[in-house]
């Protein structure tokens, strides 16, 4: 969901949030997710990571449920409008429909509409998120982030003004998808790091470990040609991509389980597919069902 992938997780989180909270094993040894990623073995400077300005469909179904909250059925649909660079800085809208229906709890219908911008140099975030469940709406949530070095902070507009500081480095959800292309372009089977999206109450910084599969070119699940159509045609049809399991970690110490997973095949611009959120409970499918691409720049800009 940027959600890009990770930017997208926050959008997913909200919706899905509402009936329930168990999650699966972790496929992290005790710190895994508290360490930062390990530098790239080349000594070289990497290649700059360009995130294509894009806007992309994802239809929702449910994959699979269980356990003592089992949800029934799930829908709904996923846009989000990604636009910037390295020198104007990334804005993201998202919005989110969904709809679960459980047994036990009946059905949940949330609206979610979130704008995030991320600096350049991504130093600075700021992010707004309204959410309507069953037609009432939720306060907002609305505020600014600063990551400087070991120094993070918090502070919040709505729904009360409110500063929270925690140890970094932390980072914001573009320049953690770089980070990822980056060590999925090396090689590097694994990624931690501490992120921050602005998602729930606006106060959390999650632990992350990506485990990150072998590269791959041509178009993605091919056997399964109705889903993902509009990676399968184009120029993204060529694009390099690696299949990613990201998951998000309360902080702490010692052994945890996640959270929320979230596997994609992860684009080398960026753009995400076969998505799938999992919530030890139930998961959820997301199905992109149309992306349009801006141009691509002739050459990086110049910050």
């Amino acid at each position: 969901m940027p959600r890009h992938a990770t930017a997208l997780v926050a959008a997913l989180l909200a919706g899905a949030a509402c009936f329930g909270e168990t999650a699966h094993a972790a496929p992290a040894t005790p710190d895994a997710a508290t360490k930062p990623a390990p530098e790239s073995p080349k000594s070289q400077k990497p290649e700059p990571v360009i995130l294509a300005n894009h806007k992309a469909v994802y239809d929702l179904s449910l994959a699979s449920s269980g356990g003592t909250r089992s949800v029934e059925s799930a829908r709904g649909r996923i846009v989000i409008d990604f636009k910037g660079d390295v020198c104007r800085g990334y804005t993201m809208q998202t919005r989110q429909v969904t709809v679960l229906e459980s047994g036990e709890s009946g059905g949940r219908t949330s609206d979610l509409r979130n704008t995030t911008f991320e600096g350049g140099e991504a130093r600075d975030f700021r992010f707004r998120t309204v959410t309507v469940l069953n037609g009432q709406p939720s306060p907002a949530v609305d505020g600014t982030a600063d990551a400087n070095g070991d120094a993070f902070k918090i502070r919040l507009k709505e729904p009360k003004k409110e500063q929270v500081s925690a140890a970094g480095p932390v980072l914001f959800p573009s320049l953690h998808m770089r980070r990822l292309v980056q060590a999925a372009r090396a090689g590097e089977t694994t990624m931690s790091a501490k992120v921050f999206d602005g998602s729930d109450d606006g106060k959390k910084v999650y632990d992350t470990l990506a485990i990150i599969g072998r590269r791959a070119t041509g178009p993605a699940n091919a056997a399964a040609s109705d889903r993902d159509k509009p990676l399968h045609e184009g120029a993204m049809a060529s694009v390099s991509h690696w299949p990613v399991t990201l998951s998000y970690f309360t902080q702490g110490e010692g052994e945890r389980t996640p959270i929320y997973t979230l596997t994609f095949d992860l684009y080398e611009n960026g753009v995400s597919g076969a998505l799938k959120l999992d919530y030890g409970d139930f998961a959820i499918l997301g199905d992109m069902t149309r992306l349009d691409l801006d141009k691509a720049p002739d050459k990086p800009c110049a910050p």
